[in-house]
């Protein structure tokens, strides 16, 4: 499909500066929904919003259906009666630094603003759990009306979930085929059992699933009032240590033992010399196909009943994914391996009456992939940051964005500024300046400025190049476990001034956002 021309931030909840440590839904996201507002972007873009896994990666979820817990606002829990608000302010967690705005480019940014997920896991989940238990014993009936509504609504996805999630913290975090093999292999009486000691934890982990999928909708609900569309994003593969491999073994390449015989990854490139070993079981294609790709219908239509559009992370393992013997510790050793190609997607269009999503098609893409991203109709990407090589990177260039979504740069890249000052050679800053002129105010702006001038229909700008960060922002380097995920801003980088700047290039460049209707079913921390 073709999206409405528009502007947009991106930016993870979890980079917000809410307290507690991390970004969650409360009065830190709906301050910057109002900035984008002022800034009139049309557009906020999240990373995936699942419970994080191996090395707290959003990509690396243990549900492909559940929300982070950690992104609830206590909060907005304790204006709604779940928890005493003195309790929260007693916690010791740590808070948010409310600072006088800034003046310049925010380029400071210190490691003790950055996300802790130790941390935060050990203070906020007590509170959490905590607030969940004070709900369902003495929640207002009209909310708890709602709650058995979402539960019956879900359940073909939160039963197996919360069970999963509740056997994975007693059994410590092992990963699920570690379990006694009644329960990994979902023995009937031993997840008879399972559910029934676990009921009251189950009944907690579901009220917790419950209290993040209000307060997103509300938040939602709030963009939409505004002319804000959400942009979520779908990684291809799902953790072998997840609620759907352990409930769906059946659709996943494993062995006898339950290890992944096959792994997700891509082949040496620009980021690394011996590849990506993501680690991902690969799916049995021809399993999910005999069952009409029931499984990923479910999941793109509850992506799309959570966000506006989509983007398909990895969109090039749709036509062919890189297997990897499992024993293998790099992805040297791969091979290229058919995907579902047209057949999943025209099952898709099918199911869902559209296809609202844009294509990661980023690296070496072969004219085979291009072809099957035209034939659905579905836009690519173009990233500013890779356009001023030879001239085989001239396809990323603002002017060849026609009919895509342009970035200036990735979750993976480093920052414009970063970028600028270690990582372009010398020829892509001369063909940087040959191409963008002066830049007086940063080269941050004039890559933004060649972004959203594109013909590109949304031009989507990471907000550390908006704020003009240095690699300290950077939100993720591929291949390097540990230390990523962790950048968040602080509430004065966000000046009226800023904002101002914004909106006179929305205006300019024809990307004012356009009103579209709003959400009706988000009635819980509005």
């Amino acid at each position: 499909m073709s999206f409405p021309r528009a502007a947009g931030i991106l930016l993870h909840p979890t980079s917000l500066p809410a307290r507690g440590g991390i970004g969650d839904f409360g009065p830190a996201a709906y301050g910057f929904i109002d900035f984008l507002a002022s800034a009139r972007q049309g557009v906020w873009q999240v990373l995936p919003l699942g419970p994080v896994g191996y090395g707290n990666s959003p990509y690396s979820s243990t549900s492909a259906f559940a929300g982070n817990p950690l992104l609830i606002s206590l909060e907005r829990l304790a204006e709604r009666g779940w928890i005493d608000k003195a309790k929260i302010d007693k916690a010791k967690i740590d808070k948010a630094k409310i600072g006088p705005a800034k003046t310049g480019p925010a380029n400071t940014a210190s490691d003790s603003d950055a996300v802790e997920y130790e941390s935060v896991f050990a203070q906020k989940m007590p509170l959490l759990f905590e607030a969940a238990r004070n709900f369902l014993r003495s929640g207002a009936s009209d909310a708890l009306l709602r709650f058995e509504t979402f539960r019956a609504d879900n359940a073909w996805w939160l039963d197996d979930f919360v069970l999963f999630d509740a056997l994975r913290a007693r059994h410590k975090l092992e990963c699920w085929n570690q379990w006694p093999h009644d329960l990994a292999s979902r023995e009937p009486s031993a997840l008879e059992k399972a559910r029934a000691d676990l009921a009251d934890d189950t009944q907690i982990r579901s009220a917790l699933q419950f209290a993040f999928y209000e307060q997103w909708r509300a938040l939602r609900s709030y963009c939409a009032e505004r002319g804000i569309r959400v942009v979520g994003d779908v990684a291809i593969f799902v953790n072998h240590d997840s609620a759907d491999v352990w409930t769906h073994r059946e659709l996943f390449r494993l062995t006898d033992k339950l290890e992944p015989e096959v792994v997700a990854g891509v082949p040496p490139d620009f980021f690394s010399k011996t590849g990506q070993r993501w680690g991902n079981p690969l799916y049995r294609w021809d399993v999910m196909k005999e069952q009409g790709y029931r499984w990923w219908v479910e999941r793109l239509r509850w992506a799309t009943q959570n966000c506006d559009y989509i983007r398909l992370d990895h969109f090039r393992g749709f036509d062919q994914f890189w297997e990897i013997p499992a024993a293998d510790p790099t992805a040297v050793n791969g091979r290229w391996v058919d995907g579902p190609r047209d057949d999943l997607f025209l099952k898709l269009r099918e199911a869902l009456g559209g296809l609202p999503f844009f294509a990661e098609d980023l690296g070496y893409i072969t004219p085979e992939v291009h072809a099957l991203r035209d034939r659905l109709q579905i836009p690519g990407m173009a990233v500013l940051q890779f356009g001023f090589g030879d001239a085989g990177a001239h396809m990323y260039l603002p002017h060849r964005a026609a009919g895509k979504v342009i970035y200036t740069g990735t979750h993976d890249n480093d920052t414009v500024v970063g970028w600028w000052r270690a990582g372009a050679a010398e020829h892509e800053r001369r063909n940087a300046e040959a191409y963008l002129g002066r830049c007086d105010d940063g080269v941050h702006w004039g890559f933004i400025r060649a972004a959203q001038c594109s013909p590109a229909s949304l031009s989507i700008i990471p907000l550390q190049d908006v704020l003009g960060l240095g690699s300290e922002a950077r939100m993720n380097t591929p291949s390097v476990y540990g230390g990523n995920w962790r950048w968040r801003f602080e509430p004065g980088h966000l000046t009226g001034d800023l904002a101002a700047k914004l909106a006179h290039l929305a205006e300019l460049s024809d990307r004012l956002p356009t009103p579209f209707a709003k959400l009706t079913d988000a009635s819980f921390a509005a």
